[in-house]
């Protein structure tokens, strides 16, 4: 913690005494000059620390104990050697990971992690050193986050806590805020990791999703027959009705058949006009007496 490196003056004190002591009368003055260098170093290094970017120290006195207004920012400081000493704290956010065995409303065991983010509050550090030491977040943290993650989870179903697992989040986040803020320590961030359950309730989550999987398969495959059955009924209605519409054209129009039968012969004589192959078809085959005269020209289109 010394801020400066008193070698290079002894080193000069050294040389000068050196010399000094050539002569026997110079040998007493340099061994003084030499003993006193050595104690003005020494005196100068144990009066003075550092406290580097991203601490703060606190000053512990032996005969009036912890000076409890003063807290030292960064840079060079004195002390009075033997009486007084620095605790030099870092102040910066460090994370940590901590996990926790509980049981959840329904009496499922559940195992979750949260990584919390934290700090000591830098005004109070002379009171943080008092009650809980350098090692603060050691003998705090794991106390107060089992018993804020115990209080939280017992207020949910296994179930609520996947579904609901940011209200989850924000009410372990709440308590432990608040819960930290009475030891004078901040927690900048706090974030669930991991949560799981015991291999049998993960069994059954696993067998019931699978049931419904299969339960909505099933579904599925029952309105696709309906679906099915009602397009057949449909389908049939229309065919009975095109069929009576038909038979009432027929009666009515003796005409209307043979019409029928001359434009199925014209889509089969377009489709052979169409083709690059020679196709030789017996008249018989277009359901149409070609002798006939009418059916001749109609079949021209005359």
């Amino acid at each position: 913690m010394a801020s400066k490196d008193p070698g290079g003056i002894l080193q000069q004190l050294r040389q000068i005494a050196a010399r000094m002591s050539a002569g026997p009368r110079g040998a007493g003055l340099g061994l003084k000059l030499l003993v006193g260098a050595g104690a003005l170093a020494y005196g100068v290094k144990e009066a003075t620390y550092t406290v580097e970017g991203g601490q703060r120290a606190v000053v512990f006195n032996r005969f009036g104990g912890m000076q409890m207004d003063t807290v030292l920012s960064e840079g060079l400081h004195f002390r009075i050697p033997w009486i007084q000493y620095p605790i030099i704290y870092d102040i910066r956010a460090r994370p940590r990971k901590i996990s926790s065995l509980t049981g959840s409303k329904d009496l499922q065991m559940v195992n979750i992690s949260l990584r919390v983010l934290s700090r000591p509050l830098a005004s109070n550090l002379p009171i943080l050193y008092q009650q809980l030491g350098k090692d603060y977040d050691e003998r705090v943290l794991p106390s107060i986050v089992n018993e804020v993650l115990k209080s939280v989870v017992a207020k949910f179903n296994a179930s609520q806590l996947i579904t609901q697992r940011a209200q989850v989040s924000l009410l372990i986040r709440r308590e432990l805020f608040e819960r930290a803020k009475d030891f004078n320590i901040i927690l900048d961030d706090v974030a669930i990791t991991e949560l799981s359950f015991s291999r049998e309730y993960t069994a059954a989550v696993e067998a019931k999703q699978v049931a419904q999987q299969e339960a909505q398969r099933a579904q599925f495959y029952v309105e696709k027959a309906k679906q099915d059955q009602r397009h057949k009924i449909i389908q049939a209605e229309g065919e009975a009705e095109a069929a009576k519409m038909l038979g009432q054209a027929v009666t009515k129009n003796p005409g209307y058949l043979k019409l029928r039968k001359i434009r199925a012969a014209q889509n089969i004589a377009k489709t052979v006009a169409q083709s690059q192959n020679k196709v030789y078809l017996n008249a018989d085959s277009l359901v149409l007496n070609l002798q006939d005269k009418d059916n001749f020209n109609l079949l021209l289109g005359k």
